[in-house]
């Protein structure tokens, strides 16, 4: 489900839930822990990766589906506190996008420091809308904070998925390298952070990225239990349950 990789000091989360690394309880779980006990383990940076050609598929919908509204709250937290551990964490973090990364998988990506995407017809963004969902507040301000507030606006309301060459050019990524090379790329971007004096970086770095961190000052601002009543919603189940049969036509 998750695989953790030595780089010396540099860590690497790889997700490993085949067939495209959808995002389940376990997942989540999984995810949060890893990033938590990073720096307690002695690494000194996080990489988030996934596969060749796929970064993360985003909500297991249908294993979420089959979960009642108490599960439902305990996996959105779940979710919001591995955002808050990736926005908070006190080593930096890259995300290796080496391939399609929407919804969820985007998600992820945007509380990173850094992102590296795939060269090529990888599409990336937050499609929640397509799919019946509201983007949380939370995400919407991490999303404004790399590509503006109109830029976001016009991406999250249509629910787009943007292609790397636009990701890079609006600052959704940061750079763009071949999809063999993505995660070397990601390594190489931390060594050179890691490289600089440490108490000045961690000490910039820290207040360069305060805003994104007082997003999880109060745990009873994040919204989950709004999220959660969206989710059990006449429209979001709708439209959840159509997606879910419309992937089991197609044998996925």
């Amino acid at each position: 489900m998750l695989d953790l990789i030595r780089h010396d000091a540099i860590l690497e989360l790889r997700m490993a839930r085949p067939p495209v690394n959808a995002l389940d309880a376990g997942l989540i779980r999984a995810l949060r822990a890893a990033v938590e006990n990073a720096p307690k383990e002695g690494a000194r940076g996080v990489i988030l990766s996934g596969r060749s050609g796929l970064f993360s598929g985003g909500l297991d919908v249908p294993s979420l589906l089959a979960l009642d509204r108490a599960q439902m709250r305990e996996v959105w937290i779940d979710f919001f506190g591995l955002l808050g551990a990736l926005a908070c964490s006190p080593i930096p973090t890259v995300a290796s996008i080496a391939g399609h990364s929407p919804a969820g998988g985007a998600v992820l990506s945007i509380f990173c420091d850094y992102r590296v995407m795939a060269r090529g017809a990888y599409r990336i963004g937050l499609n929640e809308v397509q799919v019946g969902l509201v983007v949380p507040g939370v995400i919407q301000a991490a999303l404004r904070r790399l590509v503006g507030t109109y830029r976001a606006e016009r991406l999250m309301v249509a629910g787009a998925m943007i292609d790397s060459e636009q990701a890079l050019a609006i600052g959704m990524v940061d750079e763009l390298v071949d999809v063999d090379h993505v995660t070397t790329r990601a390594q190489a971007w931390l060594g050179e952070i890691l490289a600089l004096p440490p108490q000045a970086m961690a000490g910039t770095r820290a207040l360069a990225r305060a805003d994104l961190t007082a997003l999880f000052a109060d745990a009873s601002k994040l919204g989950v239990d709004e999220f959660v009543d969206g989710w059990f919603g006449d429209e979001s189940q709708r439209v959840l349950q159509a997606l879910v049969a419309k992937l089991k036509a197609k044998g996925g």
